[in-house]
């Protein structure tokens, strides 16, 4: 087997200039962004700290020493217990790892403002949760109160996705865990389930170096500044898992079934995620693992059809929805380019580089095959028009798929990549607070 990366440099220059470009882009984000938000500009953009969804707001708080402390020990010794450790136990402290990253972050804002009541606002899930006494009633109802000004109509956040994103939350209720902490936690706990997965998927696609390779880079990942408190960050672990599951069923042929049960319950959390089907694809091996996958998936559409609610009817009218808000005066020109800013802080300088790696790789490498699938994902959620700002968190389950590509790095520069990454997240944190 050929080693994971080439160890004749630290860092590249080709790697850098891929670092310059998205600085670059991240620049004029926030040059034409601020230009915009001055009165009188015509340009309505609807991001305060741009290209950011969020307001400047320099501070440190409770986690700043924390994920201080938390960064560089994944920097002094995460590259070296990567290559030493045993498989499962190496897995089991990435997972912890990131949660405690992605805790320490959250927690800059301290423990009410930024961890506890993120899920609580007017726009949340949260805000439905009481009012759902039945849950077949909601199902049959959910399409027609999708559209805005209608005395009943959702939520923000409720209409802009299937109603699988609801359940999520009036289940936790039900349990016994409501209110914003018990959901803060599931958010978490949850979301960062991609850091088992997806080094799970690229060491089941044969790269098991690979894996190893990008375990200290999904502990430090920039992006669990949105993942701690967002439904999206558990979108991302859901949807991983379920991808993750997919891989493992080359060797256990039956995962498939519940792969594909996991993803097509993926698709009524949020509209966007069926372009996962691509990464999905690049991931399955053989018809009848596609087969017991895609009888998973249909499973679960059934289900919510029986029950009362169409899948393309609510994309439809999610459309439709979209419109009726600050859609209509956000750029398309601007953003269509400035999501990319997002993707890239998002990221991490890290994954930009690997990215360039990505797509200068060979197809039969996996690792090249799952990048070159996530920026395709990308490309169609940000040509759509229908993703305009916020997709440093929207787009979390499509980013965490960029990953693997850290293990296209040179090894002697690894630890220089990961204090590059930690320093993101950290300056990013303590400079802008995200509203979710």
């Amino acid at each position: 087997m050929v080693d994971v990366l080439p160890r004749k440099s630290v860092v590249s220059r080709g790697d850098l200039v891929a670092v310059g470009v998205a600085a670059v882009l991240v620049a004029l984000g926030t040059a034409l962004g601020l230009y915009f938000n001055r009165p009188g500009s015509g340009v309505v953009i609807f991001a305060f700290a741009p290209p950011l969804y969020g307001d400047w707001l320099p501070r440190v708080g409770p986690g700043s020493l924390f994920a201080v402390l938390i960064a560089a020990a994944v920097v002094m010794w995460g590259p070296s217990l990567a290559e030493r450790l045993s498989w499962r136990p190496l897995l089991a402290l990435g997972y912890g790892v990131t949660v405690c990253w992605t805790m320490a972050l959250a927690l800059i804002d301290g423990f009410r403002t930024g961890f506890a009541g993120r899920l609580e606002s007017d726009h949340e899930y949260l805000r439905e949760v009481p009012g759902i006494t039945d849950i077949p009633l909601m199902l049959r109802e959910f399409s027609s109160r999708i559209l805005d000004f209608q005395p009943d109509s959702w939520t923000t956040h409720v209409s802009g996705h299937p109603p699988g994103a609801t359940l999520v939350f009036v289940w936790l209720d039900r349990l016994g865990l409501g209110g914003g902490t018990w959901a803060a936690i599931v958010c978490v706990l949850v979301g960062c389930l991609f850091a088992v997965a997806i080094p799970v998927t690229v060491s089941a696609l044969g790269r098991p170096e690979a894996g190893r390779a990008m375990v200290p880079f999904a502990a430090l990942f920039p992006g669990a500044i949105w993942v701690g408190v967002s439904a999206d960050g558990l979108f991302a672990g859901v949807t991983a898992t379920g991808i993750a599951l997919l891989a493992l069923a080359r060797l256990r042929p039956l995962l498939a079934l519940p792969a594909g049960v996991v993803l097509g319950f993926g698709i009524f959390l949020s509209y966007g995620l069926v372009l996962l089907g691509l990464i999905a694809l690049a991931v399955v091996r053989g018809w009848r693992t596609f087969a017991l996958a895609l009888t998973g998936a249909l499973a679960v559409v059934l289900v919510f059809w029986l029950a009362g609610f169409w899948w393309l009817d609510g994309y439809h009218l999610v459309v439709e929805r979209y419109y009726q808000g600050i859609a209509t005066e956000r750029p398309y020109a601007y953003w269509v380019w400035a999501n990319l800013a997002c993707l890239a802080i998002a990221a991490g300088p890290a994954l930009v580089a690997g990215v360039r790696r990505t797509i200068a790789g060979r197809w039969s490498d996996p690792v090249v095959l799952l990048g070159l699938a996530a920026l395709l994902v990308v490309g169609f959620a940000d040509l759509s028009g229908l993703s305009k700002a916020e997709t440093e968190r929207i787009w979390l389950p499509f980013a965490v798929w960029l990953l693997p590509a850290a293990a296209l790095l040179p090894a002697p520069g690894r630890r220089w990549w990961l204090a590059a990454q930690a320093a993101t997240a950290l300056v990013v944190n303590h400079l802008v607070f995200t509203y979710w």
